[in-house]
């Protein structure tokens, strides 16, 4: 069964290129472009590992990322941060929120996928 993930992005290039990239992994990716349903969305499928855009209209991907880990039924889901802030600053920033990983956009497949499966691997 494969691994599910969350994958929460505004940019349909990028959301398209994230989910082709976990299914060619042997991941079963679920997207979600507004950032106002990811928590709805992560409670309904309960997935292994949710990657979250911190850049969205209407509602700070740090924000989201703090709300999920402060949701008893979620807070478990390791979250891997994607954004095109690259500065130390910006990583420490995702990681106190409560993401477990973090990766500066544009992103490196390679890079993307190792983290990816660092935090779900495959099933």
């Amino acid at each position: 069964m494969p691994g599910k993930v969350l994958v929460v992005e505004d940019n349909e290039l990028n959301l398209k290129l994230f989910c082709d990239l976990l299914e060619v992994h042997d991941y079963e990716p679920t997207p979600v472009r507004d950032g106002g349903e990811a928590i709805a969305r992560a409670r309904d499928i309960m997935p292994d590992l949710i990657i979250m855009d911190i850049q969205l209209p209407h509602v700070s991907g740090l924000a989201l990322i703090a709300a999920l880990k402060a949701d008893p039924e979620l807070a478990a889901i390791p979250i891997l941060a994607v954004t095109a802030y690259a500065s130390p600053a910006d990583e420490t920033a995702a990681r106190d929120a409560g993401a477990a990983a973090y990766v500066s956009k544009p992103i490196s497949l390679m890079r993307f996928i190792e983290a990816v499966e660092g935090l779900a691997p495959a099933c």
